[in-house]
């Protein structure tokens, strides 16, 4: 079985001048940072959030809830290797996330493939990542905060594959 989830996540920015900016694992010096209870890092949150929603485990605010002081300034990259973890706890394998950010600035393109990297390897699979402005419109267009969109795919693993496993080993 095949299945497919979505993710979204949106941070307002910080007023914090101390705050930075974390964007695919990425801190993006000199730009203004976002406003949440973790790193606030949100293509890390929208692909946690489509990987979770794909296996039916819930959403993020279940599993990591911004109440629980655990939680305060995680490193999102972490939650989204946990977040792996449980999902291949389930019982599936993970084949890709695609994540879209939307925002103004900063400028992604230079720092794409070092993004991808780091969410590929918490995931534990391929993760792409593109930007996309908001062209001036709403609240991402007036440099309010960031967005990010993610879509997950994931294959449930073949139960019987595991049975002859065991029954190999008896």
């Amino acid at each position: 079985m095949i299945r497919v989830g979505q993710g979204v996540d949106v941070h307002a920015h910080s007023d914090d001048p101390e705050r930075v900016l974390v964007l695919g694992g990425c801190v993006f010096a000199g730009e203004r940072g976002l406003a949440g209870h973790s790193d606030a890092d949100v293509p890390a949150h929208a692909a946690a959030d489509a990987l979770l929603g794909a296996a039916g485990l819930g959403d993020l605010g279940h599993h990591f809830p911004d109440d629980d002081p655990t939680w305060a300034g995680a490193d999102s990259i972490r939650l989204l290797a946990v977040v792996a973890d449980r999902v291949r706890a389930a019982g599936w394998t993970i084949g890709n996330v695609d994540v879209k950010v939307v925002c103004e600035r900063p400028k992604l393109a230079p720092r794409i493939a070092e993004m991808e990297r780091n969410l590929s390897d918490a995931a534990g699979a391929p993760v792409t990542v593109s930007g996309r402005r908001a062209e001036g419109l709403g609240a991402i267009g007036r440099h309010e905060g960031i967005m990010a969109l993610a879509v997950a795919v994931i294959e449930q693993r073949d139960r019987s594959a595991d049975n002859d496993e065991v029954q190999d080993e008896a």
